[in-house]
């Protein structure tokens, strides 16, 4: 098992701002997560964010697998016992990666949906399967309903508004009498694929997490 790892405190309100930054709407969600739990889970939702910039920050898919390397090496060293990059998210990482003694492998299931989609359409179900795995895994649930619907509702993320996506948060909203409501954090966001106004986001959250909506 890896040695205890205490991500510096800059680090962490790097991931913070830029998770609240650059994807609101699941920031908001994450933040119904107990402590921990939320720092895992902003970590993990800044790495999917890093990683799916791959495909806008170069248009040449040799300089994008190469940045994609640079990630699961990262990932490696982070998972191990030394010291792990000298980066904000790649130290935040390192303290969810070695808590628990996680290993690498889901974090390098995720690169290699991503990396699928450099050259090709984006694979949205195995890429948010892969996302809801190490999601769940932070949220410590294994549970099938929830992890369907959690599966869903990150495939359903991916996609443009039309009837497929339409049919994941069906299937999602289906399984509310089943599903652990400790994964709710990850499951709202499902409402702001319904529609909801962006101001009235936090309160919509708030409610639908007090009746375990979503």
């Amino acid at each position: 098992m890896s040695e205890p790892y205490r991500a510096p405190a800059e680090s962490q309100r790097y991931v913070f701002e830029q998770v609240r930054r650059t994807d609101r709407d699941r920031f908001l969600a994450a933040l119904f997560a107990p402590e921990t739990q939320r720092a895992d889970l902003l970590a993990i939702l800044a790495f999917d964010h890093e990683l799916a910039r791959t495909r806008t920050a170069t248009r040449e898919p040799m300089l994008a697998a190469i940045r994609l390397q640079w990630w699961r090496e990262a990932i490696e060293e982070a998972a191990g016992s030394g010291k792990p990059r000298a980066q904000p998210l790649v130290e935040s990482l390192s303290e969810t990666l070695r808590r628990g003694g996680r290993t690498a492998e889901p974090f390098m299931a995720l690169i290699d949906a991503r990396e699928e989609g450099i050259e090709g359409s984006l694979d949205a179900a195995r890429t948010g399967q892969a996302l809801a795995d190490l999601e769940l895994a932070v949220l410590a649930i294994d549970h099938e309903a929830t992890r369907r619907a959690a599966r869903a509702v990150a495939a359903a993320w991916l996609m443009a508004e039309g009837a497929a996506r339409d049919a994941l948060l069906a299937d999602a909203r289906a399984l509310r009498a089943e599903i652990d409501p400790s994964a709710l954090p990850i499951l709202l966001p499902a409402l702001s694929l319904g529609g909801t106004r962006p101001g009235l986001l936090p309160l919509t959250y708030w409610w639908a997490a007090r009746r375990g909506r979503y």
